[in-house]
């Protein structure tokens, strides 16, 4: 019998570097959300993907920025955590951005942060964007700044060059029995994962107004004896006047984010959903340590 491999990888890079969107399409179903706004992902999630004998299991980061408020200093603290306790870390460079002040700085803090003898390969994103001679000189660049492992030349959205990168992954970790049942995806409470569906809905929907002024938890989840799921979401907002722009006029935005992200989580489990949301104040949840916990950060990493 062949020898079953497991570990875990960490995604890291800066933020919108497309980090979820490799995750999704790696795993093959929405686990991560993904949206046109930085810094979406907030939470550790891991996504379970099988490929032949191994199950990579991938911890998708929070991006990688210069932290200003305590909730972005906890983020980056659990990124650089979910990096050092994996056993191989991928950095997404976007290749049409390049070499930004911001990848010399996750380059530098590889250097400081991650331990040594450390797997660490290089993912280059985006590659439909730029010339060819423009990639190998990216490439050759990054790979003089730090010893790479490995280098892909990927397009997480269009799928190029995954196989490949997954297919390395597989072979590279260490053998062992698998961490998790075979048909789960992600190990985050179904809970959780229908929060983050109904904040990306609302991301989408509000990103100008109301970049990372809000946050979801599910208050309440009924399974019912028909097959079908009753959710109750509480939607966090800091002031009074944010409350009136996630309702909308005539409560039109809330009704539209409730069917969109609705109709995500139905799909998602495979049943009937009835979605219940409620918008509240709490002028101080960007500092409370319960939401913190929810969101599986540590709120003395703020600090």
């Amino acid at each position: 019998m062949a020898e079953t491999r497991a570990g875990f990888v960490a995604l890291i890079g800066e933020p919108n570097a497309g980090k979820s969107t490799l995750l999704n399409r790696m795993v093959g179903a929405k686990v991560s959300i993904v949206t046109h706004k930085v810094q979406t992902t907030r939470t550790r999630i891991r996504g379970v993907a099988i490929e032949g004998d191994a199950q990579i299991v991938f911890v998708d980061t929070p991006g990688l920025f210069r932290p200003r408020r305590r909730l972005d200093r906890a983020m980056v603290a659990a990124a650089w955590g979910g990096a050092a306790d994996a056993d191989i870390v991928v950095l997404l460079v976007e290749a049409h951005r390049g070499r930004t002040g911001g990848v010399n700085a996750i380059l530098e803090a590889l250097r400081e942060r991650v331990p040594e003898g450390q797997t660490v390969a290089l993912a280059i994103n985006k590659i439909d964007r730029v010339k060819a001679e423009v990639l190998l000189a990216l490439s050759a660049e990054l790979n003089e700044a730090y010893p790479f492992a490995r280098s892909f030349m990927i397009s997480a959205e269009k799928g190029y060059g995954v196989d490949d990168l997954r297919a390395w992954l597989a072979e590279s970790l260490p053998e062992g029995p698998w961490l998790y049942p075979e048909d789960q995806i992600a190990d985050l409470p179904m809970r959780t994962i229908a929060a983050e569906i109904t904040r990306e809905k609302l991301t989408l929907r509000l990103h100008q107004e109301l970049p990372y002024q809000l946050t979801v938890e599910t208050e309440n989840w009924e399974d019912r004896k028909d097959g079908s799921t009753r959710i109750d979401q509480l939607i966090y907002v800091a002031r009074d006047g944010h409350k009136g722009i996630v309702l909308g006029q005539k409560g039109e935005t809330i009704k539209a984010v409730s069917q969109a992200a609705r109709a995500e989580i139905a799909e998602f489990l495979g049943r009937t959903v009835h979605l219940f949301l409620q918008v509240k104040v709490r002028p101080g949840w960007l500092e409370e340590a319960e939401r913190y916990s929810e969101m599986g950060l540590d709120f003395r990493e703020g600090d």
